[in-house]
């Protein structure tokens, strides 16, 4: 039998070397991670270095004022209008244009309503208030352009159950028109709501809920000028 050559021979250790060296570490990496103590890195503000924490510390939720529960509760009912308005859009008008913006409407307001329901959720509140059809003789939940006149409690905007109706009553161009109205009027009140939450001592302190808000206000603030816009184009054909 010929001998092995001495490249055979190191190729064979070499292999077996390797493999040695992977088994290894395999083994003894889980154990250092367990041995090794996470490191906890608190941002500094403004200015400010950031700073090591115990590796014991616990994720504390910031500090959030009844104001912010009050206004994530009033938002979830005030979105879900907006998506009943849009829900009707389907057999009542066939305005491509309309129904894009009616698309983008329910589906942006949809996936804020599951967020806010998890903000509340994950704070130990309700994802309902003291809302529109409850007892509100000793209500504490007010803020501008709130409907009290027929003794229930309205977010502001928010179309009052005639309006509802003449809208699920309207067809075509009609439709399109009440519609654009009402949305307006609707987002306006959204507005108005937020800026009611900044206005408010220690309120909107959270920072979820901060991006979330002036989410809001930018978002609806587009969203009113292309409904003023298309408004303004149909009272232009009406005339």
């Amino acid at each position: 039998m010929l001998k092995e050559s001495i490249s055979d021979v190191f190729l064979k250790c070499g292999a077996g070397f390797v493999l040695a060296m992977v088994l290894t570490l395999l083994f003894i990496s889980p154990v250092l991670a367990q041995q090794a103590d996470p490191v906890v890195v608190q941002p500094g503000a403004p200015g400010q270095p950031s700073r090591k924490l115990a590796s014991k510390t616990n994720a504390v939720l910031p500090p959030r004022s009844p104001k912010d529960v009050e206004f994530m509760q009033g938002m979830i009912v005030h979105h879900a209008q907006a998506v009943e308005m849009v829900a009707l859009m389907k057999a009542r008008t066939d305005n491509e244009g309309l129904l894009r913006l009616g698309v983008r409407i329910s589906q942006s307001q949809s996936a804020e309503i599951g967020f806010m329901k998890r903000w509340l959720q994950t704070r130990g509140e309700k994802v309902s208030g003291m809302m529109a059809g409850m007892d509100h003789s000793d209500h504490k939940m007010k803020m501008p352009g709130m409907d009290m006149s027929d003794g229930q409690m309205v977010m502001p905007g928010m179309l009052t159950p005639k309006q509802m109706e003449e809208l699920a009553a309207a067809k075509g161009a009609s439709f399109d028109e009440l519609f654009l109205k009402g949305m307006i009027q609707h987002h306006t009140g959204a507005l108005i709501m937020v800026k009611d939450l900044y206005d408010s001592a220690g309120a909107g302190q959270d920072a979820e809920l901060f991006n979330f808000a002036t989410d809001v206000d930018s978002g609806q603030r587009a969203e009113i000028r292309i409904m003023q816009n298309m408004l303004g184009d149909k009272l232009q054909e009406k005339n």
